[in-house]
């Protein structure tokens, strides 16, 4: 099974999948876990990936 994760922050999600039993199940290649940064994806050049508030409140 493939896995695609996309966060802001992939680093958060590397001890999860190298401490359990979803690593156990990657070195069986049972199981294909791939993060990626949404940064990556920004047009701009700050990496930024929020926008303005906008709305009432």
């Amino acid at each position: 099974m493939r896995i695609d994760i996309i966060t802001v922050l992939p680093q958060l999600l590397e001890s999860p999948f190298s401490h359990s039993i979803l690593k156990r199940a990657q070195a069986k290649g049972l199981l294909d876990v791939h993060v990626h940064n949404l940064r990556d994806y920004t047009p701009y050049k700050q990496a930024q990936v929020d926008d303005y508030q906008f709305g009432g409140g």
